[in-house]
């Protein structure tokens, strides 16, 4: 037995799911328990029952590491709920004055986030030359007069140039001491709005961030546990929990992406369609690599346009608690109770794979006057699915499809657009898998002259895969083992002198811990 254990938790909408690893990567336990609507319940019941399931007493003891894939963040924003008031300031006079900070935002979550906006003197052009020198003057007024829980700073092409943005950080320090404060290069790419309402969400999360952090601690401090702590984020890698304290918005997302990740993992392949079958959606991705493919959309939080990577998932409305005849709607974590194969009366898509043959799942038989209307079901079912396959396999048919989740089993042993159909073990707690072997990473975007430039252009470049580097290693990477694993330049239209957009990604296997 590997001396040291690492348990993956991740929550999702209908199950909190639970595995434990050790140092080889093998499953020695798993558990599945219900969301709680406070996410917090739900969390401590998986980590209880996770680690009552390994097979000797006291392994728990040697529980090391946890990370956790959690839809804290991304429940606050769509309930308007324990989100920080943000002072927003944008270095931008005379440049962008036309469109306010928050402008396209729902009235009321811009109620509730914004403590007060203003647009200053500053910003830089494309190539990094300054649109307007920084009113240094404006700034400290603006963070003087508007108290806030925390500041979230965007400089327009501060990509190209976040000397502005750090300088007006050094500002924010000297005028009100320790407050935190969201910088917009670190947070998103390229496109002023988008950038600034990531920054923005950003901040607002702050106070999130720290209660789940501190809920997770509670948890395993009653468990007796001291471990290291890391948070899943949105590409399928880890982050520290210091660093994800600094950028909760980047755990919006991670739950599909931990299912692609724990889905190469469990099946061994690193090029296929996932699809991730829970209690109310089918979330279906791409593994590229052994990675999400990730989305070249703007991605929309709760009503606000963002811009900073997540995975390419398309969702349809089919899960094990989905009810058979109904607008989409699902029974969620009630399916123990109320589905027919539980002795309950609500016939749902669980009930339809039993009677289809597809399953055992249940506690009763499937009432013989439910057949053909269920039948009917998985008819619909699968056509869903094999049009979904379909769509985000933009006309391969040649990767297989991987088939995980709890309610893995109501796909067809064959579909339509997949070379075959895969169905490893444990693919019912794949996204706690994918949360439990990840990796830490770091990425950085900026902007490079597209050619010339000599050793000019080259210097950039190797700065630039320093800093994703660099941030890896912030999110908890081994220094030794970081490695480049993107590198990408994206030419720049309508410019005098030619450029790029570069974006580097950096990940690496988590630090060795000392004994």
């Amino acid at each position: 037995m590997s001396n040291t254990l690492r348990v993956g938790i991740d929550v999702g909408g209908t199950n909190t799911d639970a595995v434990v690893l050790d140092d080889d990567d093998r499953v020695l336990a798993t558990a599945k328990r219900p969301t709680s609507p406070d996410v917090t319940e739900g969390l401590r019941a998986a980590l209880d029952a996770v680690l009552a399931e390994l097979p000797e007493p006291g392994l728990d003891k040697h529980v090391k590491r946890v990370m956790l894939g959690t839809t804290h963040a991304t429940n606050a924003i769509l309930e308007r709920r324990a989100l920080g008031r943000v002072a927003v300031l944008r270095l931008g006079a005379p440049a962008t004055t036309s469109v306010p900070p928050l402008s396209e935002w729902p009235d009321d979550l811009r109620d509730t986030v914004a403590a007060g906006t203003a647009i200053v003197r500053g910003g830089h052009f494309v190539d990094g030359r300054e649109i307007a020198p920084l009113d240094v003057d404006a700034v400290r007024k603006f963070v003087a007069t508007t108290p806030a829980d925390a500041v979230a700073v965007t400089g327009v092409f501060s990509p190209a140039s976040a000397d502005q943005e750090n300088r007006v950080a050094e500002i924010i320090r000297a005028e009100i001491g320790d407050v935190p404060v969201s910088l917009s290069h670190e947070i998103g790419s390229l496109g002023l709005l988008e950038r600034e309402n990531a920054t923005v969400l950003n901040a607002a999360l702050y106070g999130v961030a720290r209660d789940v952090t501190a809920a997770l601690r509670g948890a395993l401090e009653a468990r007796g546990l001291e471990v290291e702590t890391y948070f899943a984020q949105n590409d399928g890698t880890l982050m520290a929990v210091d660093y994800a304290a600094r950028y909760p918005v980047l755990t919006i997302g991670s739950g599909p992406a931990n299912s692609l990740r724990g889905a190469a993992y469990l099946s061994g392949v690193t090029d296929a369609i996932v699809a991730d079958v829970g209690g109310t959606s089918t979330d279906l991705g791409v593994l590229v690599g052994g990675f999400p493919r990730e989305s070249a959309a703007a991605v929309e939080i709760g009503g606000v346009t963002t811009n900073f990577r997540m995975p390419d998932i398309l969702s349809i409305a089919l899960g094990g608690g989905t009810i058979v005849g109904a607008e989409p709607r699902s029974v969620g974590y009630r399916i123990g109770t109320e589905a027919l194969v539980f002795g309950g009366t609500t016939p749902t898509m669980t009930d339809a794979a039993v009677a289809a043959g597809r399953g055992t799942v249940g506690t009763r038989p499937v009432p013989e006057e439910w057949y053909e209307r269920l039948a009917g079901a998985v008819r619909a079912a699968d056509e869903a699915v094999a049009d979904a396959v379909d769509r985000v396999a933009l006309g391969r048919a040649d990767r297989p499809l991987v088939a995980v989740g709890g309610g893995a089993f109501l796909l067809a042993d064959h579909v339509p657009g997949a070379r075959e159909v895969i169905r490893p073990a444990h693919a019912e707690v794949a996204n706690a898998v994918g949360a439990a072997i990840a990796l830490a990473s770091g990425r950085l975007e900026t902007i490079v002259p597209a050619s010339g430039g000599g050793s000019s252009r080259a210097r950039l470049i190797d700065n630039a895969k320093e800093e994703a580097a660099a941030r890896a290693v912030a999110a908890g990477a081994d220094p030794a083992t970081v490695q480049i694993v993107e590198l990408s330049e994206i030419p720049l239209s309508y410019l005098p002198e030619p450029a790029v957009r570069l974006h580097v990604k950096a990940a690496g296997p988590l630090a060795r811990q000392a004994g």
